[in-house]
């Protein structure tokens, strides 16, 4: 494992978004007469991309491209309003980053999250560590699991993708990181299984994001 940077997934990674993006969804989903989901099943709703998540929620018959399209409108609205209600870091996640960021390692994000609420989650809660490219979903790239917006991160640091470590929390992660000549890690405090991770091609597994440290270390 050759690695001088490292790629983080955002929702289920680094910040803890579930409650925020549930209750937005579950607002969105009340105001057009739909049932409602525990948030614990927003788990596994989210992950690819807000048109996905809100495709998930809707009841099987109404899922028809106008009513997905009102909706989703109507749901980014509503998160637009509560995106930082609940969201927080993860427990260990700041001491990882600080440890990681004075090892000299260079740092970037890339998220299915649209690119305007990426950008809002890394100026609110990441500010204090230097994220090199900070990606979300935007037009023109396809989102994640095509490993196209890593590739195109790498390139813009001038780094080789087996450069790089990749953190995520999903099937979509390990997909991604292994598509695109990364090294993929699976973290186990996010919103899947260490199952689905080591299925989908997780090389690593972290129990708490210190074991980063711990995984470099052993590899060096």
């Amino acid at each position: 494992m050759d690695g001088s940077a490292v790629l983080f997934d955002m929702d289920g990674t680094l910040l803890d978004t579930l409650e925020d993006l549930g209750l937005a969804a579950n607002r969105m989903l009340a105001a057009q007469n739909f049932p409602q989901h525990p948030l614990d099943a927003y788990r596994y709703f989210v992950g690819e991309g807000a048109l996905n998540l809100v495709t998930r929620t809707l009841p099987e018959e109404k899922r028809d491209e106008e009513t997905v399209n009102r909706c989703l409108q109507v749901f980014l609205e509503n998160y637009d309003l509560n995106w930082k209600e609940t969201t927080r870091l993860y427990p260990g996640v700041a001491d990882m980053l600080d440890n990681l960021q004075s090892q000299g390692y260079r740092l970037a994000i890339l998220s299915n999250k649209p690119q305007e609420f990426t950008q809002k989650c890394t100026t609110a809660f990441l500010s204090r560590w230097t994220f090199e490219e900070v990606w979300g979903k935007r037009d023109g790239i396809p989102r994640k699991p095509d490993p196209a917006g890593a590739l195109k991160i790498a390139a813009a640091m001038d780094l080789a993708p087996s450069d790089f470590l990749y953190l995520g929390d999903t099937r979509i992660d390990m997909e991604t990181a292994s598509a695109a000549g990364m090294f993929p890690i699976g973290a186990l405090w996010g919103f899947r299984t260490k199952e689905e991770l080591l299925a989908s091609g997780a090389r690593a597994l972290l129990q708490t994001p210190m074991d980063m440290l711990q995984l470099l270390k052993e590899k060096k």
